[in-house]
């Protein structure tokens, strides 16, 4: 698909027009996730009909390849002889593509700014984040969750490594889904990365189909919570100055919470047996002060 012309000067400005900075406050660290009220829960619980839960995590693997190239490590540990009980430990590098994890919202930066009109020298520490850390986020998200298949809109099977996912599909898949994305809802965009890999391997993390900038308004515009799905911007960028526009626009300017990395084959499957595309999402980070952000496994209700 054409890729809508965005210039630098173009990008540079979505800082702007995409900015919630001051908008809870200057001490703000929740970032969008300050759009789920006590309704907006309600309203997400009440869709649970059918009982079904699926998980959207990856399974965490200790093997090294293209995508974990910092795996998990995972150890036994000595209790006793005869042992009195199975005891490990494990160390896990959360972000990448090999674990499904949330950012916290000054996890990145964009010419040494981060969300809420902090700067990045003043949020660096050896022990953590001092502010927008996953700590934030300790008390869990909990809120609707909507499937935007784009594969459906486009009638095929999987977008190729390095297409483009644009404001026009995200508004094509709403139609599709049949319901309106509303302020605090999550979500969840398939390009159909999993079947492309089932057809041809693991894909090369370099290239990959993503979102173009200019569905960056069009989340700001609807008020979005979290966003998520197997992709994240279009890899490689077209662009040297904003290489990352979901990342750095996303979180710099607006605070969005990017839930990274799920898997969504099962989703899709239920979502298509049950005729819906709206779920309850809930996800619960670790309660790590400090900490860039969080492994997880989001768990998805009909």
């Amino acid at each position: 698909m054409t890729s809508p012309t965005m210039t630098d000067d173009e990008l540079i400005a979505l800082f702007d027009r995409c900015s919630n900075t001051g908008r809870w406050g200057p001490d703000d660290e929740l970032g969008t996730l300050n759009y789920i009220t006590d309704d907006t829960r309600a309203a997400a619980a009440a869709l649970v009909t059918h009982g079904r839960s699926v998980s959207i995590g990856r399974d965490l693997s200790t093997v090294a390849d293209q995508l974990n190239t910092d795996p998990l490590r995972h150890r036994m540990l000595f209790d006793a002889t005869p042992p009195t009980s199975a005891l490990d430990s494990i160390e896990l590098a959360t972000h990448g593509f090999a674990v499904t994890h949330l950012d916290a919202v000054t996890h990145v930066f964009w010419d040494g700014n981060a969300y809420n009109g902090r700067r990045a020298e003043h949020l660096m520490r050896p022990d953590g984040l001092r502010a927008g850390s996953i700590y934030a986020q300790r008390h869990g998200i909990f809120t609707r969750g909507v499937l935007l298949d784009i594969t459906a809109v486009r009638g095929v099977t999987y977008l190729d490594p390095g297409d483009v996912v644009t404001a026009a599909d995200l508004t094509a898949a709403e139609h599709l889904a049949g319901t309106t994305i509303t302020r605090g809802d999550a979500v969840f965009v398939h390009v159909g990365l999993e079947r492309r890999e089932a057809e041809h391997g693991t894909e090369n993390p370099a290239v990959r189909a993503g979102l173009h900038a200019d569905c960056l308004p069009w989340l700001h515009d609807r008020e979005v919570a979290v966003y998520s799905g197997d992709c994240v911007e279009q890899i490689p960028y077209p662009s040297a100055t904003v290489p990352l526009p979901l990342h750095q626009i996303g979180l710099v300017a607006m605070g969005l919470v990017l839930l990274d990395c799920p898997r969504l084959t099962d989703l899709v499957e239920i979502s298509t047996e049950l005729s819906t595309a709206q779920f309850l999402l809930t996800v619960a980070p670790l309660r790590i002060p400090g900490a860039t952000g969080c492994p997880v496994n989001p768990l998805c209700l009909f």
